[in-house]
C-alpha cells in the first residue's frame, strides 16, 4: 500500500507577488495617503530653489527643520498634507508666490508589522506605504513547507509593541486569508496591512501513517487532503494452460480516508498491499 497525501503545489511567494501586482494596482490605496511618523525619512524636492531639496528625518515630536521656515510639524499628516503645508508656509511667509514642492518617503521607520509562524525569517518589518500580505510574506522569506494553507492577520492597532496572536474566537480585528486562493490570483485575498498588524502563519496539520506501507511517517495535511490506499484486487484471473496464476489485467480500487489533525493510520498486512 502506498500512502499519498493530496495537496496543491505551492507557488513561491516572490513569484506570486509578481503575478498579483497588476491586480493590486487597481485596489491599493494611493501612497500619498501614508501617514508620516517619527523616524521616517522624507525626500523633499523644491523646483524653485534647488538647495532647499534634501532628505529630512522626522524627530520624536513629529517635527523636522526645513530651510527658510524652520520647524515644521509633519507627524500625523499624510504626504499630500505635508506637501500642501510646506507650500502654504513658503507662500505665506513671502518666500515664493507659487512654490513647487513634492514630498516622498525615503525610508519607512515609524510604522511596522510583525510576521510570525511558519515563515523563513519571522520578525518585525517596516510598513512601507500600501504594503499588502504578499509583500510582507516575501520580506519574511516566504512560507515554509510545513505552513498551512491559511494566514491569519490580527489588526492590533498602531499602539501595539509586539506580535499579537489570534484568540480561539475570531473578532472584527481578525482576517483569515486562504493562501490557495491567493496563489490562484484572487486579488481580494491580498489584504492591505495596517500599522501594528501581526501576520501569523500556523503550522499545517499532520497525519501519521504506519504499518504495511512503503513510506511510513508524518505527512502534512493540507486543506482537502486525503490518504489513498490501493484496495484488494477485484480483476478476473486469466489462468494459462501451464497453471500460471499471474493476472493478465490488474485493476485496483482506491479507498480514501478523510484524516484529521494528529490521527494515526495503522495499516495491517493484507494481500496485494505491498508488491
Amino acid at each position: 500500500m502506498e500512502c499519498r497525501p493530496q495537496w496543491k503545489p505551492r507557488l513561491p511567494i516572490p513569484l506570486l507577488a509578481v503575478v498579483l501586482v497588476a491586480g493590486m494596482a487597481q485596489t491599493a490605496p494611493s501612497i500619498v495617503d501614508y501617514v508620516v511618523g517619527p523616524q521616517d525619512v522624507l525626500t523633499i524636492t523644491s523646483y524653485d530653489q534647488a538647495d532647499l531639496s534634501g532628505k529630512f528625518t522626522i524627530e520624536a515630536d513629529g517635527t523636522f527643520t526645513f530651510p527658510l521656515i524652520g520647524r515644521f510639524k509633519a507627524g500625523g499628516l499624510t504626504l499630500s498634507q505635508v506637501e500642501e503645508g510646506l507650500k502654504k508656509r513658503l507662500k505665506d511667509e513671502g518666500y515664493f508666490r507659487n512654490p513647487q514642492v513634492t514630498v516622498a518617503v525615503e525610508t519607512y521607520k515609524s510604522h511596522r508589522v510583525f510576521v510570525v509562524g511558519e515563515v523563513r525569517t519571522p520578525g518585525t518589518y517596516p510598513l512601507s506605504g500600501n504594503m499588502n500580505l504578499v509583500e510582507a510574506l516575501a520580506r519574511a522569506g516566504s512560507t515554509l513547507p510545513t505552513a498551512s494553507s491559511e494566514a491569519v492577520i490580527v489588526h492590533a492597532g498602531d499602539s501595539s509593541t509586539g506580535p499579537t496572536l489570534p484568540t480561539s474566537q475570531d473578532g472584527d480585528n481578525i482576517v483569515r486569508v486562504d493562501l490557495h486562493k491567493l496563489q490562484e490570483g484572487v486579488f481580494s485575498e491580498n489584504t492591505i496591512l495596517r500599522d501594528g498588524d501581526t501576520i501569523f502563519v500556523p503550522r499545517a496539520e499532520s497525519v501519521y501513517v504506519f504499518g504495511q506501507v512503503k513510506n511510513a511517517g508524518a505527512y502534512v495535511l493540507q486543506h482537502g487532503s486525503r490518504i489513498d490506499e490501493p484496495g484488494p484486487d477485484h480483476s478476473s484471473d486469466r489462468r494459462r494452460e501451464e497453471g500460471d496464476r499471474r493476472q493478465a489485467d490488474r485493476r485496483r480500487e482506491t479507498r480514501r480516508y478523510d484524516c484529521r489533525q494528529g490521527e494515526v493510520l495503522l495499516i495491517a498486512a493484507a494481500k496485494d498491499v505491498l508488491p
